[in-house]
């Protein structure tokens, strides 16, 4: 798998207003990328650009390859983006809902082949949805759909994942199955990671370096020790909090509640 993600200078803008400005971004294969920021900073719309979903000015390159111009299809094999709230039919079943994820490999006017079907069965195990691939889209919880969605992008095989917001309403047991199982990913088979994320406990013990957006710019970029400090954090979030070192060194966020007068 060939992978590795280079963004250089992303800009875009929506109904005549700069929403991203001259983003840069790089991470290497088997690396993991996490996009913090508060909210309305630009971290989906980053995403979005980076899958070719937004017209957009600048250079994404996978494995070296530019992306923009690139055919849906050809493209997809390279990113495969995972929304945070997706149009899901409720009427498709979830092992038919995750098989669309073979579609870049499937010819036109074809049906998928074996080897489709044991990707995809393969991925709903990893993911603990085997006992729910023949129910409707319809009639999941959130947190079953935010794993089936999920489920699909990793069908795509690409070596470029990315997730916007993927613990979204999973709960404490789920959240952390779906992190390791994208650590395992990243670190065995050289997959990179790019995901946004609130939590940020939660990036903080999962990514390799950090990209700090407010108002659509990069405020701060490098090892997640760098991006997550207490004044930036208190500058950016208006958040107080304090900053410790795990047991692993990774950096520990805390809420301080503040003194009551």
């Amino acid at each position: 798998m060939t992978g590795g993600v280079v963004v250089r200078g992303l800009s875009a803008d929506l109904d005549g207003r700069a929403v991203l400005s001259e983003v840069d971004l790089a991470a290497a294969p088997g690396e993991w990328v996490a996009v913090i920021g508060p909210n309305g900073a630009g971290k989906t719309t980053l995403l979005r650009a980076i899958s070719g979903l937004l017209d957009v000015r600048g250079e994404v390159l996978v494995g070296g390859t530019p992306v923009r111009g690139l055919p849906a299809r050809r493209r997809a094999r390279l990113m495969a983006y995972a929304p945070q709230n997706p149009l899901l039919p409720a009427g498709l079943t979830v092992r038919e809902y995750t098989l669309l994820g073979r579609t870049p490999y499937i010819p036109y006017l074809g049906r998928e082949g074996r080897h489709d079907r044991e990707v995809t069965w393969s991925v709903l195990e990893r993911l603990d949805l085997t006992e729910l691939a023949s129910r409707p889209l319809g009639h999941l919880s959130g947190g079953e759909r935010q794993r089936v969605v999920l489920a699909r992008a990793l069908v795509q095989q690409a070596p470029v994942l990315l997730l916007d917001e993927p613990t979204t309403a999973l709960d404490l047991g789920h959240q952390q199955q779906v992190l390791e199982l994208l650590d395992g990913l990243r670190l065995a088979d050289g997959l990179t990671v790019v995901t946004t994320i609130h939590d940020l406990g939660l990036a903080g013990q999962y990514a390799d370096t950090m990209l700090l957006l407010a108002a659509g710019r990069t405020v701060a970029s490098g090892p997640v020790g760098h991006v997550l400090t207490e004044p930036l954090l208190a500058r950016h979030f208006g958040a107080r909090v304090t900053v410790t070192p795990g047991p692993d060194g990774r950096p520990q966020v805390h809420l301080v509640r503040p003194a009551h007068r």
